[in-house]
This record gives structure tokens, C-alpha cells and sequence, in this order.
């Protein structure tokens, strides 16, 4: 059972969609409650879906029509931006027990636990300048790289190095997390981060001992901003939570499933 199905298998209830919005950088789904429940996902473009002639949203203008979900389930979708209305419907799905969470963010996380050792991150997030500062050695693997990072194509050789590794939530989005997982070693300490990666704990099943995610907490701002082109830091109504596996571990060996 792949890390997905794992997830898909747990939701725990359903409800309808009220809002479905695929922004220029983000995907936001709405579903109905009491309060209604937004999630968020990346979204992810087709560098060549003209040539292939397949839409990369097959039910694009009729998504309404499904429920929270059945839209969860295009989260196996090849489609990368088809995935990521899975992704933002599972994650507004997830009912998230706070009682087991903390205010923090990934970058807090990351530099408490790689301080004097090797880290790597898997996506160019803004915090990595600060991180590459406070380890001993950092690396951060890109499909389009940056001064100072290294092509994606080096994951193989540098992921099984790190004694921390960061991984994009939109590892899962992009199904490239299983093979990334992989890589890694059984007693590093790996981070799911980024407002894709969902607050659940079956990912601690799966090989990860924390996660930074996201709660929407004010929805129509949110969706607001999302359908206007808003870059991440440029949503309103959210904020970071993170959720670590229990029981703690900054170092020595595990188990991963």
C-alpha cells in the first residue's frame, strides 16, 4: 500500500464542496461544515499537457458535482494539477486534533534539529539561507537550481548523506515521495513540509517524525486571495502547525515501515 493509499484510507468522513479554486500558485477547496474547512494544495502546471491533448483538470467547471471525498481521490491522479485538488481536498477533509500540534514552523524545526549536522531539503524554500548558516552542511535539491543548490537529479547521492532531511509536501502531489523516502536513511530525521503537507498521522507510519503544515482559519479571506493570483506568504487566515511523531527523537536509530 503506497504512502497515498494509506492516506486516502483514512479519511474519516465526508461532506460537500462548496468552493473549488485553482489559483496561479495555489489550490484551495471549501467544504461545507459548520465551520466550513479549507485546504490547501501547490499547484503544480503541466509543462506539456498541450501536446498531449489530455486537459489537466479532466472535470475542470463541473468539480462542484463531487464530493470532498471523491476529489480527495485525484490525488492518484497522473495530472499534477489534478493531484493537487486531491491534496487541498484531503487536507480540508482532515479533522486536526490542535491538543497534538504546536505553533511552530518548519524553519524553527529544521535548525533545532540539524544544528552540527548535515541537512537536506528537498525544494528552495525562503528560509534556506538561514538554515545553510547554523549546520554543518546543507543541501538543497532543485529541479530548477539556484545559486548554491544542487540539481534534483543528485538526490540519490546526497539524501542518504543528511542527518536531517526536509521534504516538500508536494512530494506527495508530484508522486515523487515514495522513491524520496526511499533514500533516506533509517535514523535520519525526516520533516514533511510546506502548506500541501496534510497534519496527519498516518505519515508517521510512513517514514516521516514530523510534519509543518498549515490551518486555514479564516476561509474566505483565504480563498479570496488564492483566486487573485496570491502567493503563499501573501494568504491571510493561516497559520503554521507542526506535529511530531511520538515518542521524540533528535537522533539514534528507527525503524521505518
Amino acid at each position: 500500500m503506497t504512502t497515498i493509499d494509506r492516506l486516502l484510507a483514512s479519511i474519516p468522513a465526508d461532506a460537500p464542496a462548496r468552493h473549488v479554486v485553482v489559483g496561479v500558485f495555489w489550490t484551495a477547496v471549501v467544504l461545507d461544515g459548520d465551520p466550513p474547512r479549507c485546504g490547501l494544495a501547490s499547484s503544480l502546471t503541466e509543462p506539456h499537457h498541450h501536446s498531449s491533448g489530455e486537459p489537466p483538470i479532466r472535470r475542470a467547471g463541473n468539480l462542484l458535482e463531487q464530493s470532498g471525498r471523491e476529489l480527495a481521490e485525484n490525488l492518484r491522479s497522473s495530472s499534477r494539477l489534478e493531484a493537487g485538488v486531491g491534496m487541498a481536498a484531503f487536507n480540508a477533509l482532515l479533522d486536526v486534533e490542535e491538543s497534538q500540534c504546536r505553533e511552530a514552523n518548519a524553519e524553527s524545526l529544521i535548525l533545532q534539529e540539524g544544528s552540527g549536522r548535515r541537512v537536506a531539503i528537498v525544494g528552495h524554500f525562503p528560509f534556506v539561507e538561514r538554515v545553510r548558516r547554523h549546520v554543518e552542511e546543507c543541501w538543497v535539491l532543485e529541479l530548477r537550481p539556484l545559486p548554491g543548490d544542487e540539481p534534483a537529479d543528485r538526490a540519490a547521492e546526497l539524501i542518504p548523506r543528511a542527518d536531517v532531511v526536509a521534504l516538500s509536501g508536494t512530494t506527495l502531489v508530484n508522486h515523487t515521495f515514495e522513491t524520496l523516502i526511499g533514500l533516506c536513511r533509517p535514523d535520519a530525521f525526516v520533516v514533511l513540509v510546506g502548506a500541501s503537507a496534510p497534519l496527519s498521522p498516518v505519515l508517521f507510519g510512513c517514514g516521516v517524525d514530523a510534519i509543518c503544515g498549515t490551518r486555514v482559519v479564516a476561509v474566505n479571506d483565504a480563498i479570496r486571495a488564492v483566486s487573485q493570483g496570491a502567493t503563499f506568504r501573501q494568504i491571510p487566515g493561516r497559520r503554521p502547525l507542526s506535529m511530531l511523531r511520538e515518542p521524540r527523537r533528535s537522533s539514534g536509530a528507527r525503524r521505518r515501515p
